[in-house]
């Protein structure tokens, strides 16, 4: 005997018509005058109304156990010493930003080529499918759990994108936007998500919209990682706008705090320093910091050379000024010795 069967024991004649009247009625197989009745039925008597209650209990017991993301959001309702207690409506707040957060992200990368992106921001991009199936069971167990409270209209509006609005999208790229934008209005201050929104401004060619959100960022992240990527990407926003000086101050800032060092993903502000420099016609400083990577990043030689082949900044300054060339070879000889394939030759 399963836990329904448990469960029906001991009925009473009523409540068992009235389970059946409601089987019948969940599979579509009355007509609008007997599904009509039922309804009466369970308004009308309150055992009949007790009865339903209970059955709805029991099935969304039933959900909980299929998905614990039901659970976890009737969890961060509770009380007591629970860790989730105090502020459970913030916390809920955060868990639905980060979904949309992880979804929008997972779209967007999905949809342009951002390998260098990827491999230089954040974590690895969520599975589109079973995020989304993750975030449907947690928008359907607050709202379910009937404590969404004031925020009862966003909860319903993400149950609704779940559940076909988001699949109207055509777009991955616009799919991800709106779930960045809906993470960002729930939670304001999340910086990942602002991060990416700026960068799919940049890649579409809204560069005054991207240095904003890229701004704000940096002005009032509390992450130094994300301040780092944001001066990172303020930089670059400005090298394309031949704004070199500008540019070296972001990359600057990245050198000074010591970021680099601590995560690797910073290594290229040297590089980027190098060549804003080179921009500015300061070459003996460019060479100073082309050095100055090398020095501190020995193991990324092989990378450091890849960028030089691909810089039209650096072309140019060899062009324009032959000797610079020699100087630059006597300075960091081991850019030199590289083959194509990273080796030394």
């Amino acid at each position: 005997m399963n836990a329904f069967d448990d469960w029906m024991d001991g009925l009473t004649e009523g409540q068992l018509a009235l389970q059946y009247e409601l089987s019948c009625l969940a599979d579509g197989e009355l007509d609008e005058s007997a599904a009509a009745q039922v309804l009466v039925k369970i308004e009308g008597d309150t055992e009949c109304a007790t009865f339903f209650e209970e059955i709805q209990r029991f099935a969304r017991m039933h959900r909980d156990v299929l998905d614990p993301e039901r659970i976890s959001a009737r969890v961060a309702m509770l009380g007591g010493d629970s860790d989730l207690a105090g502020d459970a409506a913030q916390v809920l707040d955060q868990k639905l930003a980060s979904i949309f957060y992880q979804l929008g992200k997972a779209y967007i990368l999905s949809g342009m080529d951002f390998d260098r992106f990827r491999e230089q921001v954040f974590a690895r991009a969520v599975p589109i499918q079973a995020t989304k199936a993750q975030g449907r069971g947690f928008v359907d167990g607050v709202l379910q759990s009937e404590r969404a409270g004031e925020g009862a209209s966003r909860w319903s509006e993400a149950r609704h994108l779940f559940n076909g609005r988001l699949e109207r999208i055509q777009d991955p790229i616009e799919k991800g936007i709106r779930l960045l934008q809906q993470a960002l209005e729930i939670e304001s201050d999340h910086e990942e998500a602002r991060i990416y929104l700026a960068f799919v401004y940049g890649f579409q060619g809204h560069a005054l919209k991207a240095e904003r959100l890229y701004r704000e960022v940096f002005d009032t992240a509390v992450s130094p990682e994300n301040r780092g990527h944001a001066a990172m990407q303020i930089g670059q926003l400005h090298t394309e706008e031949g704004e070199h000086r500008l540019a070296a101050t972001y990359y600057r800032w990245i050198t000074l705090t010591g970021l680099a060092e601590q995560e690797p993903r910073f290594w290229p502000a040297y590089f980027n320093l190098a060549i804003a420099s080179l921009g500015m016609g300061r070459l003996q400083a460019g060479m100073h910091w082309f050095r100055e990577l090398l020095n501190r990043f020995p193991e990324r030689g092989p990378a450091v050379a890849s960028l030089c082949m691909a810089s039209q900044t650096l072309r140019k300054t060899i062009d324009a000024d032959p000797a610079f060339a020699v100087h630059f070879e006597q300075s960091c000889p081991e850019l030199f010795s590289i083959d194509s394939q990273g080796g030394a030759q």
